[in-house]
């Protein structure tokens, strides 16, 4: 629920704002701003925030966090008004838009002539330089001082400090909040959530008072100022801010704070755990699956010596009829009968040796599965421990530090993960998957070298599949077969169930002059035709975690 205006001038009336000297500016996330202030040997850190349901404003029993990556409105803001002083602070009548004054005084950084003085000389040494005796006489010599000052070649420049007003009106209506600065003339500067239906974007008047003020002939319904719990003991002890006398039970924005930091809107405690436990939920679900392919196929390797054994068997038996794909053969090696798995179309020795193949592979890559498979296991005990930091975390603003919900970058802001776009893992191998033209772009110039594998749909658009090389390895054909699945799945030649795509390495690849972002040329290229495979699809995008 979002406050009133009678609550707005309680909380105004609280924090006696005029007169504080601002001094940091932090945004949290895309509808909140803090506004970090001094006044007479006391700090505030006050909260405004516009997220529909929970428009309000109080002040912060603690800094809120700084965020990883600075956002569009509070760089605005910090170069506009941080250092300035609050001039006055209003509510307009009854409509919960709240006004702050703000005067930002700037020293000019230009450098003034300097004035040189010299001891005053003759009217004939004044002439004999071409000078006229009166001219730069200072009005000081007269009283005697005995310097005069030497004419500048242009006229100085007064140095002095740079007066700048703004203000900020900060409209908490709940679902049409907005935080919006104006400079002196009344043009908006910038606004925190922008509006072109309504004209709230840069370099449009601000019309908000002149709107306001058609509207306050209409009646308005009756607000109360609602009661909110008390703080608990532990809040209470706390030592209460310079110059203020403690409240029983806490203040009302103190009151506030805990109210809106448990139940209120975007930012809320309850919102951003259930969001944190939906991504961990997510994440399990992929390192689940991940860590059951990597358990069946270590299961399969460690027994790596029967695949030798049931070659040894074939090899004993190749004048054995190969009619069906069993072969029953007496297991000299574990004794009893074995029904062993062959080919109908090769040899039983061309089939003894895709099994001593299978044995030497199994061998080989026992490791790498159980390093793989201990690495996963390891990124489920610290998700788990993850999420209980933030279900022991009472302070919101930090659980949505950790969530990221500020946004970074949108993808470099989702700090969890290694890559922009999609990633999965399988055999060892990595695979990358841009959505965007933004995430193939910085996919390409940040998280691929030239050696790994680039893959595009041909004659779709779509997303770039990148496949991380490895060393002394070639890039295996089911391997290619997952990224050309991916590629097609991810481009506009979904629906044909399967199409053409090309592949090269990324040093391959060159950047299209003065083209739009992600778009490369190839060269080099090699083509391979791919059918969509639900199957394989499934398996792919619960290793990605999206099944």
């Amino acid at each position: 629920m979002s406050l009133n205006w009678k609550e707005i001038d309680l909380v105004l009336g609280e924090l006696d704002l005029e007169g504080a000297h601002i001094q940091r500016i932090l945004q949290p996330s895309y509808d909140s701003i803090v506004l970090g202030l001094y006044k007479e040997g006391r700090e505030i850190d006050l909260l405004i925030s516009i997220a529909n349901g929970a428009c309000r404003m109080h002040s912060l029993a603690a800094p809120p966090p700084k965020p990883e990556r600075a956002l569009r409105f509070q760089e605005c803001l910090k170069s506009r008004i941080k250092g300035g002083h609050i001039d006055a602070v209003s509510q307009l009548g009854t409509e919960r838009v709240v006004r702050f004054d703000v005067t930002v005084s700037r020293v000019d950084s230009g450098a003034a002539k300097e004035t040189v003085y010299k001891p005053i000389g003759s009217f004939a040494h004044d002439l004999a330089h071409g000078r006229s005796p009166a001219r730069g006489r200072l009005a000081a010599n007269r009283r005697g001082t005995g310097l005069e000052a030497e004419a500048p070649s242009e006229p100085t420049r007064q140095v002095g400090p740079e007066i700048q007003r703004y203000r900020i009106y900060a409209r908490l209506w709940s679902g049409a909040g907005n935080i919006i600065l104006v400079d002196e003339a009344g043009t908006i500067i910038d606004v925190a959530a922008r509006r072109p239906a309504k004209g709230e974007v840069s370099g449009e008047a601000c019309r908000l008072e002149e709107s306001i003020a058609v509207d306050q002939g209409r009646p308005h319904k009756e607000f109360v100022i609602r009661g909110l719990p008390p703080l608990d003991e532990e809040r209470r002890r706390r030592k209460p801010a310079p110059g203020r006398i403690p409240v029983e039970g806490g203040s009302f924005n103190e009151r506030l704070e805990l109210a809106y930091a448990e139940h209120g809107g975007e930012l809320s405690r309850d919102k951003l755990l259930s969001a944190a436990r939906e991504r961990f939920a997510k994440k399990m679900r992929a390192l689940d699956a991940r860590i059951a392919e990597f358990e069946k196929r270590a299961a399969l390797f460690r027994d790596a010596d029967r695949f030798r054994e049931l070659g040894d068997i074939l090899m004993a038996n190749q004048a054995s009829p190969r009619s069906s794909r069993l072969l029953s053969c007496a297991d000299f090696h574990r004794g009893g009968e074995v029904a062993i798995e062959i080919d109908p179309a090769l040899s039983i020795m061309e089939n003894a040796r895709s099994y001593y193949g299978r044995y030497r592979k199994a061998v080989s890559g026992l490791g790498e599965v159980e390093l793989e498979l201990s690495a996963c296991k390891a990124a489920r005990i610290a998700e788990e421990a993850g999420l209980a930091r933030l279900e022991a975390c009472a302070n919101p603003l930090l659980i949505a530090k950790a969530l990221d919900k500020g946004g970074t970058t949108r993808t470099e802001a989702n700090r969890d993960r290694a890559y922009p776009g999609l990633s999965l893992e399988k055999n060892g191998w990595t695979i990358l998957v841009g959505r965007s033209a933004k995430e193939n772009d910085e996919l390409l110039r940040r998280h691929v070298r030239g050696n790994d594998l680039w893959m595009h749909a041909r004659d779709y658009a779509g997303s770039h599949v990148f496949v991380k090389s490895r060393s002394g390895k070639s890039f295996p054909l089911d391997i290619l077969l997952d990224a050309g699945n991916l590629a097609i799945y991810y481009s506009k030649g979904r629906a044909n169930g399967g199409g053409e795509l090309y592949y090269t390495l990324v040093k391959h690849l060159r950047r299209a002059k003065d083209g739009p972002k992600g778009l490369v040329l190839p060269s080099q290229e090699k083509n391979l035709y791919v059918n969509l495979d639900e199957k394989l699809l499934r398996g792919l995008r619960a290793l990605i975690g999206e099944e």
